[in-house]
């Protein structure tokens, strides 16, 4: 079973909810949903493990901002999938249900979803066509269906106060890439001919980790959890197969959205077709793709914040994020969306992004949202760099 019941459903901490970062969406008619980029990975098989049964200071970050903010729903990107769920019983028991410096009161979930991924799973295929199969270091990380040095790394985790439903959820780690009409098969520029031969192309996966539609029995109804993070639209080459796979990995969202027959869209267990239409929902990830800026191709994300189907509400910001993307810009990094849009600090070449989405369904009603990125020169800010991406929050009723 990949759900586990850890603990009898927590009691509500908090008797109202909070529309700011420091409380919870408390109340039976309210959900807080979150996605958070925890860079709790680690280049060595079983280093997660490793580290969590130490003392992490980074996973007492982490498990700080998760105190801080309390979602009742969260998913959690880059975090190493091990078979045996070590890390996931260690970050729960040792950092997450012990108060931490900065955080707040012992935050217990009781579900949990997690499955294998497709990172750093070898191919047995040549995929950055180097002319060798696997290799040493990014080698052999480029050769695996997606990035990675061991299987399981960067993977996803998904903690709920409420029971997911584990016979409805739908997985499609191992839908093919060539399986979706119209999918973008990359081309060599130099010679106008496909980047892969037909043999490679009709093998690939599209998900370079995996995407996951887990339904969640809250008080609000059955809420589907649509989770993913896809491959960043970087190194590559001049064919851009890695832009080309971001945008068809964010299009998959779209289509499950969308309705109508779909046979090619088929999840592991073999079931076809998409998110019924009725059906409640909220996106979730570190989709790797600014509507505005970076290397992506941003025709994909911004189909999906203007698909019928997800809730029209401001996007979220913080005082941190307006703060550091507007130092950049007196360097010469300047942004073209909204400075407080930011979901991340990539640093000096590329500044800040927002890659990191809450996209909750029509049917639910918006009441707060935020970016737990606070002010540099507050003492919150001390938890808040365990990653380089911020943790993304939304209430809804």
């Amino acid at each position: 079973m990949r759900i586990l019941t850890l603990l009898a459903p927590m009691t509500l901490l908090l008797a109202a909810c909070s529309t700011t970062p420091g409380g919870s969406a408390g109340g039976s008619d309210q959900l807080r949903l979150a996605t958070y980029n925890t860079s709790l990975y680690s280049d060595d098989d079983g280093g997660l493990i490793h580290e969590l049964q130490g003392d992490s200071a980074h996973a007492r970050k982490i498990a700080a901002v998760l105190q801080q903010t309390r979602p009742d729903l969260v998913l959690l990107n880059e975090f190493d999938f091990d078979e045996a769920h070590q890390a996931a019983d260690l970050f729960q028991q040792r950092y997450l249900e012990v108060a931490q410096p900065g955080g707040g009161e012992p935050l217990k979930y009781p579900y949990r979803y997690l499955a294998p991924v497709n990172t750093g799973v070898p191919s047995g295929l040549d995929l950055d066509n180097n002319g060798t199969v696997g290799g040493k270091g990014r080698e052999r990380g480029n050769d695996a269906w997606g990035y990675g040095l061991h299987p399981g790394q960067y993977g996803m985790l998904v903690l709920s106060r409420y029971p997911i439903d584990e016979a409805a959820v739908r997985t499609f780690q191992m839908l093919k890439w060539s399986e979706m009409p119209g999918a973008l098969r990359p081309v060599d520029p130099a010679t106008g001919t496909s980047f892969w031969p037909d043999a490679v192309w009709s093998q690939l996966r599209l998900s370079s980790k995996s995407h996951w539609d887990v339904p969640v029995r809250t008080p609000l109804g059955t809420v589907h959890v649509l989770a993913s993070h896809p491959t960043p639209p970087v190194f590559d080459g001049k064919e851009k197969r890695n832009a080309a796979r971001n945008h068809d990995e964010l299009r998959l969202w779209k289509e499950y959205l969308d309705g109508g027959n779909k046979p090619w869209l088929c999840d592991d267990k073999g079931l076809c077709g998409g998110l019924a239409p009725d059906a409640r929902f909220v996106i979730v990830g570190d989709l790797n793709n600014d509507p505005a800026d970076g290397d992506g191709r941003h025709d994909a994300i911004v189909e999906l914040l203007e698909h019928p189907r997800v809730l029209r509400y401001p996007t979220p910001t913080s005082v941190g994020a307006e703060q550091t993307s507007l130092a950049y810009a007196e360097k010469g990094v300047v942004r073209r969306g909204a400075p407080q849009h930011a979901t991340g600090d990539f640093g000096p070449r590329s500044g800040t992004m927002r890659l990191d989405y809450v996209l909750p369904s029509t049917g639910l009603s918006y009441v707060g949202s935020g970016v737990f990125w606070p002010a540099n020169d507050s003492p919150e800010a001390k938890i808040a760099d365990g990653s380089d991406h911020h943790l993304v929050w939304v209430d809804v009723k």
